[in-house]
């Protein structure tokens, strides 16, 4: 059960989020032990923290190939890295959190099965401060710590049953044949699920997600005034567009007074911080303008917005204006008009990680391949942690056809960043190809498609290099890996039988 379930009006993400939700449990019920219904094998103590994992991750690997998730790397190390900071003052246990971007304008976010949790475009881009965008993702982490999703999907509700075995026969024709079934089930599901779009958390739930966000907003260093801006701020846009997006959050999350009230109160009951806003924040808000836009008329309004910001602006906050006209400015291949918008977001010498990265786009879109390898290693020598600038070196190395270089460089990102970063093997994979060292680039290409969720085509790959190697001993550890990936498959594949079997 998602936190919130309006995520997006389409797409299969949309379904997994409609999917999940359930009935609001009585206010007693979230004080008892968690007591199951009956629901094949995965009922009862059956829905550990193991097994919730396993599910969002189910959801997950799928998920990642809708065209609502955003595959950003400078913006999911931002939110994840606010998230883990923001979970490691949680009130007890929390699984490792995962954020990640959905594109889609309405203001909102949502908590999944296992820790996973998704923030909207636009809530990003409404967010007025740092701490303001902190307190809602505080608020899901506490949903979360609380385990509202899990006692959710597992209440007694033949709705909540139903709406979750939809989910995985959806989950399963996926497995079985690609995204495409997936986006047919979880659509068709979607629908059948709107009806339910006004059940949510219980007010206790919503309280104990509030109380618990508040503590690790606060400890983590972050203005606690943060969550009473935000709420107020949500609370007013749910009034201004009833019916019409803009107030998700605040309208499957109800704010009511009291809500409000305890929230200042606590503001009130510690002393007031004064939480500087990060550079990444405007930047990265500034990029989701641009990447939130779906058609000619919203991405003018975007530009019409980042326009009248960089001039009623000044220092960071012009900056990233600018920013965000260079980078729709280089998504239209407008070269010229993208280099003139760096300029001048780089003016009085600023700087970020995200210019540097957007300036190394630009010189690899020129052929200049030199340049761009000479930015990158520049860039990445002043910010060594940021991904995207590693990604974006790891792009010069290959564009230069310095291969040998790009494969040692890779394999030393894989092994900081690996988990984090699945298209490192993707890359990886590409130079090994170029290097000719087709057998190991189809290992690695492998390796990428498995972390992604796809199962058929990481084994396909296997296949392929197997019948290319002559070595036998390099053959069996290709068929030990063909063996993990159809026991990846076959276990993922259990799990969901096991909640369809509800």
């Amino acid at each position: 059960m998602p936190s919130i379930c309006s995520i997006a009006k389409r797409g299969a993400i949309a379904g997994l989020c409609a999917a999940l939700l359930a009935p609001s449990i009585p206010v007693a019920a979230w004080a008892q032990p968690v007591g199951l219904p009956t629901m094949g094998a995965a009922s009862a103590a059956d829905l550990s923290p193991m097994l919730e994992r396993s599910l969002g991750e189910a959801i997950m690997s799928q998920g990642r190939r809708d065209p609502t998730y955003v595959d950003d790397p400078e913006l999911s190390q931002y939110l994840t890295t606010m998230g883990r900071k923001l979970a490691a003052f949680a009130p007890g246990a929390v699984p490792e959190v995962e954020m990640f971007g959905v594109r889609d304008p309405e203001i909102n976010a949502f908590a999944m099965p296992g820790g996973f949790i998704g923030i909207n475009t636009g809530l990003i881009v409404s967010s007025g401060s740092e701490s303001e965008l902190a307190a809602v993702v505080a608020h899901e982490i506490g949903h979360v710590v609380q385990r509202h999703i899990a006692r959710g999907m597992t209440q007694q509700s033949q709705n909540g049953m139903l709406m979750l075995a939809s989910l995985a026969g959806a989950l399963l024709a996926a497995l079985a044949g690609g995204g495409g079934n997936l986006a047919m089930g979880v659509a068709a599901f979607g629908q059948a699920a709107a009806i339910n779009r006004q059940l949510g958390f219980s007010r206790d739930a919503e309280r104990e997600a509030d109380r618990a966000g508040f503590q690790m907003l606060t400890k983590a260093g972050y203005d606690a005034e943060g969550m009473s801006q935000m709420f107020s701020r949500l609370m007013n846009a749910s009034r201004l567009n009833e019916g019409a997006g803009g107030g998700s959050w605040a309208s499957t999350h109800p704010l009511s007074i009291e809500r409000m009230s305890d929230v200042q109160n606590r503001v009130r009951s510690v002393p007031p911080t004064r939480h500087v806003d990060s550079d990444d924040f405007w930047y990265v808000r500034a990029k989701m303008r641009v990447v939130q836009g779906r058609d000619a008329v919203s991405l003018r309004s975007a530009g019409q917005q980042l326009q009248d910001e960089a001039q009623a602006l000044s220092g960071v906050r012009q900056s990233a204006a600018y920013y965000g006209l260079a980078l729709q400015a280089f998504q239209r291949n407008n070269l010229t008009e993208a280099d003139r918008l760096w300029n001048l977001a780089t003016a009085g010498g600023r700087n970020s990680a995200q210019l540097a990265k957007l300036s190394v786009d630009i010189a690899l879109a020129r052929k200049e391949y030199p340049r761009a390898l000479e930015l990158a290693q520049s860039a990445t020598k002043r910010w060594p942690d940021q991904r995207a600038l590693g990604i974006a070196y790891a792009q010069a190395l290959q564009s230069n056809g310095r291969h040998a270089e790009a494969q040692d460089y890779l394999r030393a990102k894989i092994k900081q960043w690996g988990s984090d970063e699945p298209s490192l093997y993707q890359m990886l994979a590409q130079s090994e190809e170029r290097n000719g060292k087709p057998v190991q680039a189809r290992r690695d290409l492998a390796r990428y498609y498995l972390m992604t969720g796809a199962f058929a085509a990481a084994e396909s790959q296997l296949q392929q290099a197997r019948g290319l190697s002559t070595d036998f001993y390099e053959q069996s550890q290709i068929d030990v890996q063909i063996k993990e990936v159809k026991d990846k498959l076959a276990e993922e594949r259990q799990l969901l039988e096991r909640f369809k079997s509800g």
